[in-house]
């Protein structure tokens, strides 16, 4: 359906829009009158109201109610109004479209503690952007067969448990504990030197490799010296596939379950169930929701409508949703990567009544900022 509204009609759309959004309360003629100068009288405005209503923009909670937005006028809003805050006859400031300086400062800090502990910081990033926003964060960190391995180095921990760290060239840390081999009985006294000579071997041999390849690579061709160890070193790197490949799958770093609860959308207990279930127990039905259309750059009708900053987003609005239990929230979601291929996902989840322009502000900041960090 074309939709076709006159320049009052969009602006009116508009100020409806921003008015519920800042108080979650039905917005009538009066509320618009008092607040923006449109020049008209409330009779005209109460005219427009019904029009917008009439082609589903907006709908009445109950007789005599103000008027709220629909999924679709969020949706026009989204795609066709946010560029036009600005708008002639309005005075009032646009939204803000720049990341909380807060959350600037704490982005700024990627590239100086990112080989620290990239767990962590990711953690802190999505329980800030849970706070600002008032929405529940998700962030998955590099993950997939893109992400190749950088250092290798074998501890001992304890008599019989040798541990095998790996870092990789996204700057985390995997490890998993494995026996030792059966090592000479010259060696014994020197095990400290064996392990730092194996890691350095592994380091050499596995340098640039993804986690997918090791799955598949031979050790029938060792040097000398190491083909004692080509069974054991088959039975670690199994380890080290099997312990990267199928739990990182599911993991996300998330937050923001208690921001969520305080707006008026969630809260009631049972109005959260169905998020919280997802949430603990459907993660990876999220992600392929989100995956499924970022993968290939985000390029799909939902897009933002916003100024290209060179991070594509996706948005997913109420009933827009593929997951039945999120059709009362909106999805924000967009992915970083390193040399075009994609490593995980930030996303936003709330309620549709989301202060959008700065929600897709703060996604595109986060994953534009990891994709520069990870570069």
């Amino acid at each position: 359906m074309k939709l076709e509204l006159t320049p009052r009609q969009r602006k009116i759309l508009w100020a409806t829009v921003r008015s519920y959004i800042a108080t979650a309360e039905p917005v009538g003629s009066k509320t618009l009158a008092q607040s923006y100068n449109f020049g008209v009288s409330t009779a005209t405005i109460r005219n427009d109201l019904a029009t917008l209503e009439q082609v589903g923009l907006l709908f009445q909670p109950h007789t005599s109610a103000g008027r709220v937005p629909s999924d679709f006028g969020y949706r026009v809003y989204v795609n066709d109004l946010l560029t036009s805050a600005n708008m002639d006859g309005i005075p009032c400031d646009a939204p803000q479209s720049d990341p909380h300086p807060a959350l600037q400062q704490l982005l700024d800090q990627l590239g100086r503690e990112l080989g620290d502990d990239l767990d962590s910081l990711l953690q802190r990033v999505a329980q800030l952007l849970a706070h600002l926003s008032g929405c529940i964060a998700l962030i998955t960190p590099p993950q997939g067969p893109v992400v190749a391995i950088h250092h290798v180095q074998l501890v001992s921990v304890a008599p019989g448990r040798v541990m095998v760290l790996v870092v990789t060239d996204s700057y985390q840390t995997h490890s998993a504990l494995v026996s030792p081999p059966e090592w000479p009985s010259d060696c014994q006294e020197d095990l400290e030197d064996e392990l730092r000579l194996l890691s350095n071997f592994l380091t050499l041999k596995l340098r640039g490799k993804t986690f997918a390849e090791l799955q598949d690579l031979s050790w029938l061709k060792l040097d000398e010296e190491f083909r004692a160890y080509s069974h054991w070193l088959q039975q670690l790197l199994r380890s080290v596939v099997q312990r990267y490949l199928r739990p990182s799958l599911g993991q996300v770093f998330s937050a923001g379950m208690t921001e969520l609860m305080r707006q008026p959308e969630f809260s009631q207990a049972r109005q959260v169930q169905a998020v919280m279930q997802l949430i603990e127990e459907g993660a990876e039905q999220l992600q392929g929701m989100i995956g499924l259309h970022l993968t290939d750059g985000g390029s799909r009708g939902n897009d933002s409508g916003q100024p290209d900053r060179n991070i594509p987003v996706i948005i997913y609005i109420g009933s827009e949703n593929p997951l039945e239990s999120l059709h009362h929230c909106t999805v924000i979601a967009a992915t970083y990567h390193r040399r075009s291929a994609p490593l995980g996902t930030v996303t936003l989840l709330g309620p549709t009544r989301m202060a959008y322009e700065r929600s897709i502000a703060a996604v595109q900041a986060v994953a534009s900022h990891l994709t520069r960090a990870l570069a």
